[in-house]
């Protein structure tokens, strides 16, 4: 009996391809809201195995210490605030119709109050690029493409810190390990036609090659359904 293929076995799921989530550091939401501003310091920059980015640590007026996400530039001692009114500087967190047209800013929520889930890797940014008539503001994604938010959708002044880290080559097997533990990805990536007839499709033969169609129709059984999936088109562009 074949075994599993890793399409399959991903999609069945388990520890190999969850992931460790009780390793990271913690939840990195907004402090405050876009009702009440809150306001404290940083106190240390600190690495988190859940991302590829620095993180801080904020004490509020309160008392309560929180992590946030580090912009580049942020530093400890520096005063941070979350919601409206606050400053429009690097670090400070606020609601986006408070923004001005022009200024880059990161950890975007998706939703009034959800904590932030856009721009949220080392080293990007979104720009904003308008706002409407009806209360809705544009902002440039780092893909390029524009998207609308509400304007009470709180957003962070600034470029995600730790950009370039993966310009650096990772040298040897080992720090690669390291770096795909803290991340569901399953590691080292094998091609197809290198394994046994029995872990996959492609496999087996003589010398590494397909052995069959890699155009494969959306029915195919899970087992068999790798290769081009529902290819629109086969075959050579022609000039």
């Amino acid at each position: 009996m074949a075994h599993r293929i890793t399409s399959q076995n991903r999609g069945r799921g388990g520890p190999t391809y969850r992931a460790p989530s009780h390793r990271y550091k913690a939840e990195l939401r907004h402090a405050g809201t876009n009702v009440a501003p809150v306001s404290g310091h940083v106190v240390d920059i600190e690495h988190d195995p859940a991302r590829h980015a620095p993180i801080a640590l904020a004490r509020l007026e309160d008392g309560r210490k929180v992590y946030m996400l580090a912009t580049e530039g942020l530093g400890v001692g520096d005063a941070v605030t979350w919601g409206p009114g606050a400053e429009v500087k690097n670090g400070n967190t606020l609601p986006l119709r408070e923004i001005p047209v022009g200024a880059y800013v990161c950890n975007i929520e998706a939703r009034p109050n959800d904590g932030g889930r856009f721009v949220r890797s080392g080293g990007v940014q979104a720009l904003v690029i308008g706002k409407a008539e009806d209360g809705r503001v544009g902002v440039r994604m780092p893909s390029g493409k524009n998207k609308w938010f509400s304007g009470a959708c709180l957003a962070t002044v600034g470029i995600v810190a730790g950009g370039g880290r993966s310009e650096k080559p990772f040298a040897r097997a080992g720090k690669k390990y390291l770096h795909v533990r803290s991340s569901a990805e399953k590691w080292p990536r094998v091609k197809g036609v290198c394994m046994n007839v029995i872990d996959h499709p492609f496999g087996g033969g003589g010398h590494q090659h397909c052995g069959r169609p890699k155009t494969v129709s959306r029915g195919t059984s899970p087992g068999r359904k790798v290769g081009h999936i529902a290819a629109r088109r086969t075959g050579k562009w022609k000039k």
